[in-house]
């Protein structure tokens, strides 16, 4: 275990350092190992095709240094967005860089059945698509196969949610082109249970409750596969690239939830309960929400944008997001979503103004979330990367 700790640590100092690479010296500086174990430890990567050379830096003596990189096509993930009628298929390279993506309509509600398999046709796709692109190509040759089968169950690395050793990585023969697919990341709509990959009662869709979607997708995939709400995967994505600090990542869609990073730390709650933004009740006997309360602030904000009045939406909005400054003291609040992505500065204006006029701590910041094309989707995909890399918020995020 400890020597896979090593190695993580070694492999996410290649992916940060980009395509210049880092030197087996700084690696060590950084790290705290020894050049000994470092040379080890990247012979071994380098067999693994997850190093490779990225040239030679000048020394202030002695021979030049030769410098290291991360090879992104020596593995891949999937990521799936399963919104109320959207289904979003990515599939990343070890770097985090989209290689494919698939849309298709999605009825959430159609049945389980039903929707694994649109889920299955959409993760063939891009696996064939990038593999017509030359996917998973080193130098024109195919990245080590390794070794075949999926282990669907629970106890197959990612499964239930543990780091993936990265001296023997899970690693899927892929048929379809692409090198190693280490997983697939599934995020969908809470309430649901992270640990054990099974939703709850789906607002709107509590047919979803105790169905074990994790373990029923990756039987049907023969691959790992980790389950979460979809503003956590799209929490991840934003925490793994920004500074760690504290911040609420709104998301206005279909429906209204939030993604909570509590000082660097992606925070689901012990049942993954935290982050239902959306049925918070600002209006004492208002309208009926889908959830069965009244007055949530997800039922008020969609029917403002329903009826277009997208100035009380952002300040309905902007209400539950100073709620959360003065609950919870984050450092800013990041807006994200299709709707916003729709009326990008309207919503963001509006949210400030709400936050600043309610909020007791000034000068919170109120911005879009950037992101990729496909947040919710691509930190789907994290949710198996960041195990690989292991550093302290990979390990805990992921």
């Amino acid at each position: 275990m400890l020597r896979g700790h090593n190695a993580a640590l070694v492999l996410d100092l290649l992916r940060t350092a980009g395509e210049g690479g880092i030197s087996r010296l700084e690696l060590a500086e950084r790290t705290g190992l020894t050049p000994q174990a470092v040379s080890k430890i990247t012979a071994r990567l380098r067999a693994e095709g997850m190093a490779a050379e990225a040239g030679r830096r000048a020394s202030t003596g002695g021979k030049p240094r030769t410098v290291l990189r991360l090879v992104p096509s020596a593995a891949y993930a999937v990521g799936l967005h399963l919104d109320r009628d959207e289904l979003t298929a990515v599939l990343v390279d070890l770097a985090g860089t989209p290689v494919a993506v698939r849309r298709a309509p999605l009825d959430l509600g159609a049945g389980a059945e039903r929707v694994i398999e649109a889920a299955a046709v959409q993760v063939d796709a891009v696996r064939a698509e990038a593999g017509r692109v030359g996917a998973g190509r080193v130098g024109g040759e195919r990245v080590g196969a390794g070794r075949a089968g999926g282990g669907a169950g629970p106890g197959a690395g990612l499964g239930v949610g543990e780091p993936l050793g990265v001296t023997d990585p899970l690693r899927v023969a892929d048929p379809l082109g692409v090198g190693d697919l280490l997983g697939v990341g599934v995020a969908m709509p809470g309430p649901l249970d992270h640990a054990t990959g099974v939703p709850r009662r789906v607002t709107g869709f509590p047919q979803w409750d105790g169905f074990p979607l994790r373990d029923a997708l990756a039987a049907r995939l023969q691959l790992p596969v980790v389950l979460d709400k979809d503003t956590n995967a799209a929490a991840l994505g934003l925490a793994l690239r920004g500074p760690g600090d504290s911040f609420a990542y709104l998301h206005l869609g279909t429906g209204l939830g939030a993604g909570l990073v509590l000082g660097g730390t992606l925070h689901r709650g012990v049942r993954t309960g935290a982050g239902e933004f959306g049925h918070q009740v600002i209006q004492l006997d208002g309208p009926l929400c889908e959830c069965g309360n009244r007055g949530c602030i997800e039922a008020l904000c969609l029917a403002a944008v329903a009826r277009g009045d997208l100035a009380e939406a952002a300040r309905v909005l902007g209400a539950g997001a100073a709620n959360l400054v003065g609950l919870l003291d984050i450092d800013r609040v990041l807006l994200g979503g299709r709707t916003i992505a729709a009326h990008e500065e309207r919503f963001v204006r509006g949210v400030a103004a709400a936050v600043a006029e309610r909020s007791r701590c000034a000068g919170i910041p109120v911005a879009a979330a950037q992101g990729g094309a496909h947040p919710v989707a691509e930190g789907a995909a994290q949710l198996v990367l960041a195990p690989v890399f292991r550093h302290r918020r990979s390990a805990e995020l992921g």
